[in-house]
């Protein structure tokens, strides 16, 4: 009987081994890329050159991953799942390493058994040098909703000193209706939805708070060593500024860090911005009337960020042509660029999530 048995269940090993594999496997596309950028002889003419090595970012709603070009600036990937891919090829000038030279394709079609090839051609990108480079928000790990220990990180990518007098760092939720936060809903040249809008001490122009090349500035909701509240959270205590609500009766003033001040006294709590998704942007703070809007003309940077690829963007694609995706609540995990002030206006290629806050430091 045993033997039979036996017999019956190698039988039936076999047969399962044998079944026939699935048809029509996802995952046979390829993408053939080449990437140039324009150079200027000393005639003045220009050639178009190879990006050779250099940074080449996909996107997909299989996730985000990061290759690099040939020395003939070529790239091709085999074995893709069929889907809508955004894609960015970078790397810094050759000449002037704080410009980068940037080209991307949107919503490329890419179907299995298929091949998609095209020419990237770069242009160089320079700006006014402040960005928003980390944005933690979500909260450390933790079961008692804290996340009070968030922060703002700006870099300044120029080889120049910057000054942040007058500057105006916002939370931009608001405005549901209509064409959504940040939008420009009166096609008027302004963002719309301020929530929250801070400043730093001073008037633009003046020169009494520098920001030097190639250095972080930590703005803290408040400037304090959170880990004595809960051990796995941030140390802000070193922070460059905190956001100071002078409005408020019951916020934290350390006397050791710099404050950023409310400009809205109908806004009475802490400045925090949303967990999953949230709009912050920083203007010069030429336009101070923010209750019709910030006029764009005035904006450094923009950042949105969203829980899901799915969800609308609605900040002006003047100021961002993307948004990031965003960590769990609750994570610990922040959002940093990929590179330190690298910001080609398009943050779902320009951002990604890092297992930790870094205040004040590159990853």
């Amino acid at each position: 009987m045993k033997t039979i048995f036996s017999f019956y269940l190698i039988f039936m090993l076999f047969v399962g081994c044998r079944e026939n594999p699935p048809v029509g496997v996802d995952g046979g596309a390829e993408i053939q890329i080449f990437s140039v950028w324009d150079s200027v002889r000393q005639d003045q003419s220009t050639v178009s050159s190879p990006m050779k090595n250099a940074k080449a970012i996909l996107t997909s709603e299989y996730g985000t991953f990061v290759k690099t070009t040939d020395e003939n600036g070529v790239l091709i990937l085999s074995g893709l799942p069929s889907s809508l891919y955004n894609i960015s090829i970078r790397m810094p000038h050759p000449s002037d390493p704080s410009i980068l030279l940037v080209g991307s394709l949107r919503d490329v079609p890419v179907i299995s058994g298929s091949k998609f090839s095209d020419t990237i051609l770069a242009k160089p990108i320079s700006s006014f040098g402040i960005a928003v480079n980390e944005v933690y928000a979500c909260g450390p790990v933790n079961n008692i909703f804290f996340f009070f220990d968030q922060f703002i990180e700006l870099y300044n990518s120029s080889d120049s000193v910057k000054y942040l007098d007058g500057m105006q760092v916002m939370r931009v939720s608001g405005n549901s209706a209509g064409k959504g936060a940040g939008a420009d809903e009166d096609d008027d040249g302004d963002i719309d939805g301020i929530t929250y809008i801070f400043k730093f001490p001073g008037l633009p122009g003046q020169k009494n708070y520098p920001f030097n090349p190639k250095t972080f500035q930590v703005l803290a909701s408040d400037g304090i060593n959170h880990k004595s509240t809960l051990a796995n959270s941030v140390d802000l205590s070193n922070a460059d500024w905190e956001f100071y609500n002078q409005f408020s009766a019951n916020d934290i003033d350390n006397p050791s860090v710099n404050n950023l001040i409310n400009i809205r006294s109908d806004r009475t709590v802490d400045f925090l911005i949303g967990l999953n998704d949230d709009i912050i942007v920083i203007a010069s703070g030429i336009d101070s009337i923010w209750i019709d809007g910030i006029d764009i003309s005035t904006i450094i940077d923009g950042f949105e960020y969203q829980s899901s690829p799915t969800l609308m963007k609605t900040l002006d694609n003047r100021i961002d042509r993307g948004f990031a995706l965003s960590p769990g609540k609750y994570s610990g995990q922040s959002m940093q660029r990929r590179d330190s002030g690298g910001d080609t206006n398009d943050s779902s290629l320009d951002w990604e999530i890092i297992p930790n806050p870094t205040p004040g430091y590159f990853k």
